[in-house]
């Protein structure tokens, strides 16, 4: 199945663990046959079993040729009352020895395995969140936040659950019926016949029970996606919710997935309580055929076993039931997981459409213009930007307006490389920016955007976000520079205090001027400004733009403005429709053209 093969390519990272743990229970299961072993010895002593016969033949193979000494050692002992006595402690304190051996190496086993499992989570978890990452933003404008957060946390549970824990049983199960099987098989190949044929019915059946498992798990995870999603939706519009008394319907929303989920559940839970029962069934049957066709032989004298190795080979077949039924339940398991590490690796095999090239070359410093040649950009099918040309000189800022929907953040975002240009170049210092390494380029860029991006963590480290080495001195200067100093000092525990889930503790002015602190700090040669302060009140605007018009200082500048006051002494403002750069030139030039940007500015006076 294509699950194993993806949990094998984790476990292959850990040779010696796997391979400590093989050993350790084949060990156990070599201490729990011997224990078995000697009911032989046991009933043929208590029992007085061929006394008149001295000494049996050891055979070739070692655990019969082994048992077969003992028995020998055993019948020296029995000449008196007292030698049968000390020959029945003998045999009580090997079965000990042999119990704690087997037990002690099963801990060691289990030891072992626990560090397999749980690195193999962590793996993957790993391997998701770095994707996660390292994924294009458009990915996130199309998925579902929830259904990210379900194969984070439910998928992974899920594969913990029933995969990985198929481990336990895909190691020890098949040794333990192996060492078993190969006992039995040399003690009487023609009762062994009969497994021969029980175990692949079993298989066959078990198989048959188990196949729509795997659908059934798919639905869940994808129901338990969409259950996430609608609490993270309701979360983040609580206000709204509330506001419109929409309470009812969010609830009815909940409980509608929710009870569709107990459904898909309980189907799933009673198709893999079936194993077991199925199994069990299946070995007491084999069990019962077995007893009857060696016990015909035995009372015939027919059987090249006397009565007390025919127990004793009973007693070794009724242990391989248990494995049997763990490996059935696994098998259970593993088409139920198998729906979850699809999930997984369709999240880990998603392309990243920002490839950086092999060997890219090196940027740390911006010293000419950005241009853009021809530049187009499509979404899926859809034309977003089309026949882009705009140069931006060093030093210089650039202002970017129209309405709605026009394309403007878009084109900012091909700067950084959050997208990648459809057809046409985009040059930075005259080199194809495919051409640089992702981390260099985005090293020079500053972004604050209109929705402040912050973090629950203290107001320190949402200052510092990638410069984890900058001190408090310059942490406070970048404060100072973006007037978010005077705020923070009121704070109870100043830049140690904690600003909650997506700054909720701050008002809408303190989080954008923590945001432009942090750009501050970062002190890059180019910054992208998108619609900063459209969301803010006019002291607040006030605030802001005044941090903004220090941080812009001897800076190259791609400013998005909704309010065209804040850009009018742009060196340059660019004025898009559809996608299309419809107008160009400095404020003044633009209104004596009386276009679209005169129609833009009257619109906002009459407001």
């Amino acid at each position: 199945m294509k699950s194993l093969g993806t949990i094998f390519q984790y476990i292959k990272r850990y040779p010696k663990l796997v391979f400590a743990y093989f050993t350790f229970n084949v060990l156990s299961t070599i201490f729990s046959l011997i224990s078995l072993t000697l009911l032989s010895p046991f009933l043929m002593l208590i029992f007085n079993v061929d006394s008149g016969i001295r000494n049996i033949p050891a055979k070739t193979n070692f655990l019969t040729g082994a048992l077969n000494q003992f028995k020998n050692l055993v019948r020296t002992m029995t000449d008196s009352d007292e030698g049968k006595i000390r020959a029945l402690g003998l045999i009580c304190i090997v079965v000990v020895i042999a119990v704690i051996l087997k037990n002690l190496f099963f801990y060691l086993a289990m030891y072992v395995l626990n560090p397999i499992r749980n690195r193999i989570l962590n793996d993957m978890r790993s391997d998701m969140f770095q994707k996660i990452l390292n994924l294009p933003i458009g990915y996130f404008n199309e998925q579902r936040k929830g259904d990210i957060m379900s194969r984070l946390t439910n998928d992974l549970q899920d594969v913990e659950f029933s995969t990985v824990s198929f481990l336990e049983s895909f190691f020890r199960e098949p040794i333990t019926i192996i060492v078993f099987l190969a006992y039995m098989i040399s003690t009487s190949p023609e009762l062994s016949i009969f497994l021969m044929v029980f175990l692949p019915v079993s298989g066959f059946i078990i198989g048959r029970i188990g196949r729509s498992l795997k659908r059934v798990s798919t639905r869940v995870q994808e129901k338990l996606s969409s259950i996430l999603s609608i609490i993270d939706e309701t979360l983040g519009g609580m206000r709204v919710v509330k506001g419109f008394n929409a309470e009812g319907q969010q609830l009815q929303k909940f409980n509608d997935a929710n009870e569709d989920l107990l459904h898909i559940k309980n189907k799933a839970n009673r198709r893999r309580d079936m194993a077991s029962p199925v199994s069990e069934l299946l070995g007491v049957a084999a069990v019962c055929c077995v007893l009857y066709y060696g016990g015909r032989l035995v009372l015939k004298n027919q059987f090249s076993l006397g009565g007390t190795d025919f127990l004793a080979y009973i007693a070794v077949f009724t242990q391989i039931i248990n494995p049997l039924k763990s490996l059935s339940a696994a098998s259970y398991n593993i088409r139920r997981g198998a729906a979850s590490i699809e999930r997984i690796q369709s999240l880990i095999r998603e392309q990243e459409a920002i490839q950086e090239i092999p060997n890219p070359v090196p940027i740390n410093k911006f010293e000419k213009n950005i241009l853009f040649i021809n530049v187009a950009f499509n979404y899926g099918e859809a034309s977003i930007l089309k026949n882009i040309n705009l140069s931006i000189e060093k030093g210089n800022t650039i202002a970017i307006v129209g309405s709605s929907g026009s394309g403007k953040s878009t084109l900012a975002d091909l700067v950084p490389r959050f997208h990648d240009v459809s057809s046409g170049e985009l040059l930075i210092d005259g080199e194809n920016i495919r051409n640089y390494s992702l981390k260099g380029l985005r090293a020079l860029m500053g972004i604050v955007t209109q929705e402040p991006i912050l973090f629950n963590d203290t107001i320190a480290n949402n200052i510092a976000l990638g410069q984890p080495g900058a001190s408090l001195q310059e942490i406070e200067r970048a404060a100072r520079i973006a007037n978010a100093h005077d705020f923070i000092m009121q704070k109870e525990k100043g830049y140690q205090s904690n600003i909650g889930d997506r700054g909720s503790k701050l008002s809408g002015g303190e989080r954008q001027r923590l945001t432009i602190a942090r750009a501050v700090l970062k002190n890059p040669p180019i910054l992208i400004l998108d619609e900063a302060t459209s969301s803010l009140d006019t002291e607040s605007e006030r605030l802001v733009q005044d941090a903004i018009n220090r941080l812009m200082e001897d800076r190259t500048s791609i400013v998005i403005a909704h309010r065209l006051s804040t850009v009018r002494h742009a060196n340059e403002i660019i004025v898009m429709q559809k996608g299309e750069i419809v107008e160009r030139g400095t404020h003044d030039q633009l209104l004596k053209s009386r276009g679209m940007y005169h129609r833009l500015v009257e619109m906002q006076e009459v407001k």
